[in-house]
């Protein structure tokens, strides 16, 4: 059984994680020098508290993990509320500050929680049938459940996040069988929804879309994070400037440069070779774990793996696209990559479902 397991398992996924973070550990080593190399220890930290999280995930059978999804889902709503009443950071309050240097974010927990409750109750919602997920009343549970999450992330406020939870939730819901006709609904809705929102959006949300839209304005302000990224990455060229020699990135002109534009201190620092390596290994990453989903031995497992599909595929679009003006700046972190200790956590744990998905199917094979 155990032979049978390590055949099946899909290690590419695996590797590409480990590569994507060292290749994050090397930029974070470069662009915290003039900190003393503060957030690159504690990433390393965070990495070394991730790795039992992706242990227990990868060997626990998932079955069981989804069967405590129910307790959990309570309490990450639970935190999600409390985080609201908490002081904001950055204009936001999406953390749980613990002592004066360390900060717990929830909602990084929160979408693997999501995601294992919803592929519980869909599952739920179709024991007599797949078809039963189009009943209306089903379908509407599931919603439920899935959108309260969504709603608490938005009012922190962090548009970024919530976005990464709907994209999750989509490829779930697509994958679950759902008829054409909630799609074409779906997408009517949104189109005539979608001028009522963008009134209704705050301030600053909304001078995050119009400076999008006017990116050649307000260089030195609205646009200057992004006006510093797109130089930062057109100077990299082909092989880069070398480490500890980015001028954007040495000099203080890119910011948030740990987090939110951490593709950029690659890209000046390491050039096209290494963004366009990482811009391929994420594609490695969510076309196979698209694959584990199609290759599950059950619902359970397929829904599981396309939600964290759905998950690294929006940061990886969003955050490498935000970076070159191509997508609005929401503050989306790359996966792997970017400084963080609660998404590498969340992340190494998406790892080992995925690693544990693919191990337990009966054969490595395409599911025609």
């Amino acid at each position: 059984m155990g032979k049978k397991l390590l055949k099946n398992t899909e290690w590419i996924i695996l590797i590409v994680s480990v590569i994507l973070t060292i290749i994050g550990l090397i930029a974070l080593f470069s662009a915290t020098q003039s900190t003393e190399y503060e957030e690159f220890q504690k990433q390393v930290k965070w990495i070394l508290i991730a790795i039992p999280f992706f242990v227990l995930a990868s060997l626990i059978d998932y079955n069981v993990i989804v069967r405590f999804s129910t307790l959990a889902y309570i309490i990450i709503i639970a935190l999600l509320i409390g985080v609201l009443f908490m002081e904001p950071i950055s204009g936001a309050r999406s953390w749980y500050k613990i002592g004066e240097k360390t900060a717990f974010q929830p909602s990084e927990l929160g979408k693997i929680v999501t995601i294992l409750f919803l592929a519980f109750i869909i599952n739920k919602a179709q024991l007599k049938g797949r078809r039963e997920i189009n009943k209306i009343w089903k379908l509407a549970i599931v919603m439920f459940f899935a959108i309260i999450p969504v709603f608490l992330i938005i009012k922190e406020p962090d548009y970024g996040t919530a976005l990464a939870y709907i994209t999750a939730i989509v490829f779930m819901i697509f994958t679950s069988g759902i008829s054409k006709k909630y799609i074409i609904a779906t997408f009517l809705i949104i189109a005539v929804a979608l001028p009522v929102v963008y009134v209704k959006l705050p301030p600053h949300a909304l001078e995050r879309i119009n400076s999008f839209l006017n990116q050649e304005t307000d260089l030195r302000g609205a646009n200057y994070n992004l006006n510093q990224s797109k130089l930062a990455i057109g100077a990299g060229e082909i092989f880069g400037m070398g480490l500890f020699k980015g001028n954007q990135t040495q000099l203080g002109f890119l910011h948030p440069k740990t987090t939110d534009f951490i593709f950029s201190v690659i890209g000046e620092e390491m050039g096209f070779v290494a963004t366009g390596t990482i811009t391929i290994l994420y594609i490695i990453l969510v076309t196979k774990s698209i694959y584990v989903a199609k290759t599950a031995k059950d619902n359970i497992g397929s829904y599981i793996a396309i939600g964290i599909a759905g998950i690294f595929f929006f940061h990886m679009v969003e955050n490498i696209g935000m970076t070159m003006g191509l997508l609005p700046i929401t503050g989306v972190p790359l996966p792997f990559v970017s400084y963080g200790g609660s998404s590498m956590v969340t992340n190494f744990i998406c790892i080992g479902l995925l690693l544990n998905i693919s191990s337990r199917r009966q054969k490595a094979i395409l599911v025609e």
